[in-house]
């Protein structure tokens, strides 16, 4: 098995409203994108590299995630801006992958990051989340 890297980008894209904007004078954030935003794409990264590895009704869930920032974004959110992330293998150990991931502004590097998928049954993991959730299970359901 060998992996080749995958790549998730963002463009930006003006909300109509100004409630959940980074710059929003009454949350008192800066113009610097969220860094939920920068973690979802490495994710999204990561998970998209995984994919050609996954067996019929399997997907990969996060285990880990650790982020450095080097060097925070100025880019204003502006429509045309992107950020993007690359997924790199670092090694798989049975169901258990991981990853090393650098994102990019328009700028160049602004984090990286370690990060470990698990590859599970779909079908369990939402079983598991609905009992999470006070649910039945599925294997209960007629």
């Amino acid at each position: 098995m060998k992996y080749r890297k995958a790549e998730a980008s963002y463009h930006v894209s003006l909300p109509e409203s100004a409630e959940a904007t980074h710059d929003s004078p009454v949350d008192g954030f800066t113009a610097i994108p969220a860094t939920s935003r920068m973690i979802e794409l490495m994710e999204l990264a990561a998970a998209r590299l995984m994919k050609s590895h996954l067996g019929a009704r399997e997907t990969s869930v996060a285990v880990a995630m650790n982020v450095t920032y080097v060097a925070h974004s100025l880019l204003r959110p502006h429509p045309g801006s992107t950020m993007r992330a690359v997924a790199s293998c670092a090694g798989i150990s049975g169901r258990l992958h991981r990853f090393k991931i650098n994102a990019f502004d328009e700028t160049g590097l602004i984090g990286t990051a370690e990060h470990s998928r698990a590859i599970v049954i779909e079908r369990r993991l939402m079983g598991i989340a609905r009992q999470r959730a006070g649910e039945p299970g599925m294997l209960l359901m007629v």
